[in-house]
């Protein structure tokens, strides 16, 4: 559906916070807490070959690693949505900085697969705290006309920290080695505590929310069912699963497996095309974000569209001249040509550059779906509303990580067949969108319809 720009002012509620300069050094602490975040939660897909070898496991174990940190972010996603609206963004940063400086620095000094899984958890834990809050802290600083743009612009920093993990880490673990480069990265981003406990505040002077009141008995779970009860949260979980796991995958652990081993690719040019992935991210970030901003109504061809772009360009590479993508391919192997890559099963180039320029798409379509649930839900409901949107593509990318190291395993690491997973997925979340997004817009059009009433009628009482 499409509104105009009266429509869209209609949203915006009595008190809404001004923005400006204040506002934006505020939510940049966020944002860089979050980059942060984001660095410790992909130093992982630049390190899992290093990790493989460092602690002898096979691509089922190692997929672990990965599941185990995004089952425990997904878990914990209503959770820090309840408490984000109850207990503010900074105590939960606070809280989530130290779990991730624990977490990463742990995995830094540990030797065992064990200690390191331990460690991964733990990880997972402190990032889940982070982009929640990142939303709630704009959500409570800009006025709500701002969120598309809020939204994707936290996630186009976000995207910086997977730059510095493709850019920094993989040149650091080359020449410093394993140790230094995680105890680095986690003392480096536990520097960021300062800058929480010193500057940020959870909203401008003046525009306190209403003081919490006691929790009655089955409070948070009715604000829970309250959220999910309203389709716009649902479209949005089901639009960030099917949208946000295919570059998740790609950049959290199994991209550079893929590109060495499948693809036969040096690890510098696999790491070139892992970087691609991310520029791409942040500059159709910034498109999607104005495009939003100006048409809501492409909101669902915007979504749509990313899942079936990114559909054909894995049906492109997967069956190129019909082979498989080199599963047995070694992992120092190049392909010195198109022509030579054909031969032996590989999928050229270009076709892999234009793979990683649409996987680009997938992070700033995933940030559809939070615009879905922003409408759906009060101003005190959001951080809950969208825990259970985040946790969408999240579970989508731990079956994607379970499903391709299991299927490795079990075709002597045929990628080919592994990667396939991805449509199955896609699938089902495809046809829950199809579901949903008429009971959606049927449903925002009766809230734009009663806002713009309520500012109507505030305006004549005022006059």
């Amino acid at each position: 559906m499409s509104t105009t720009e009266t429509d869209r002012r209609a949203l915006r509620l009595p008190g809404d916070p001004p923005g400006g300069a204040r506002a934006a050094a505020v939510w940049g602490i966020g944002v860089f807490v979050y980059m942060v975040a984001v660095v410790h939660r992909s130093s992982l897909g630049v390190a899992g070959i290093d990790a493989a070898h460092r602690f002898h496991i096979d691509a089922s174990a190692l997929s672990t690693f990965s599941i185990l940190q995004v089952l425990v972010y997904a878990g914990m996603q209503i959770p820090v949505g309840v408490l984000v609206d109850r207990f503010g963004t900074k105590r939960v940063l606070i809280c989530g900085v130290i779990l991730l400086t624990a977490g990463q620095l742990g995995f830094a000094l540990s030797h065992s697969y064990g200690a390191a899984l331990a460690a991964r958890a733990v990880l997972g834990c402190g990032d889940a705290m982070t982009f929640i809050s990142v939303l709630r802290l704009g959500s409570r600083w800009f006025p709500a006309r701002r969120g598309p743009l809020i939204a994707q612009g936290a996630a186009l920093f976000g995207m910086a920290g997977n730059l510095v993990s493709t850019l920094v880490l993989a040149r650091l673990l080359h020449s410093a080695g394993w140790t230094p480069t995680f105890v680095g990265t986690a003392l480096g981003g536990a520097s960021v505590l300062v800058l929480v406990l010193l500057f940020m505040k959870d909203h401008p002077e003046g525009y306190e929310p209403p003081p919490a009141q006691p929790r009655a008995p089955g409070a948070v779970r009715r604000q829970l069912a309250d959220a999910w009860r309203e389709p716009g949260t649902r479209l949005g979980m089901w639009v960030h699963f099917t949208t946000q796991f295919s570059a998740m995958v790609f950049l959290l652990l199994w991209g550079m497996p893929f590109l060495v081993e499948g693809e036969g690719l040096t690890r510098a040019t696999a790491g070139s095309l892992l970087t691609l992935v991310v520029v791409s991210n942040m500059v159709l970030g910034m498109v999607f974000g104005q495009v939003i901003a100006r048409h809501h109504g492409a909101r669902m061809p915007l979504a749509l569209g990313t899942v079936l772009a990114t559909a054909a360009c894995w049906v492109a590479v997967l069956t190129w001249h019909g082979g498989p993508t080199g599963a047995h391919a070694g992992a120092g192997s190049t392909a010195a040509s198109a022509a030579s890559a054909a031969a032996a099963g590989h999928a050229p180039m270009w076709l892999l550059v234009v793979l990683c320029a649409v996987l680009g798409a997938c992070g700033p379509a995933s940030m559809i779906g939070f615009d879905f649930a922003r409408p759906a839900n009060p101003p005190e409901r959001f951080g809950t509303a969208s825990g259970v949107v985040n946790m969408g593509g999240f579970t989508a990318t731990m079956l994607a990580l379970l499903a391709i190291g299991e299927l490795l395993d079990a075709t002597g690491d045929d990628y080919a067949v592994a990667m396939c997973s991805v449509f199955v997925l896609q699938a089902i979340g495809l046809s829950q969108i199809l579901r949903l997004r008429g009971k959606a817009a049927r449903r925002e059009r009766e809230r734009i319809t009663v806002s713009r009433v309520e500012t109507v009628h505030t305006a004549e009482v005022g006059a």
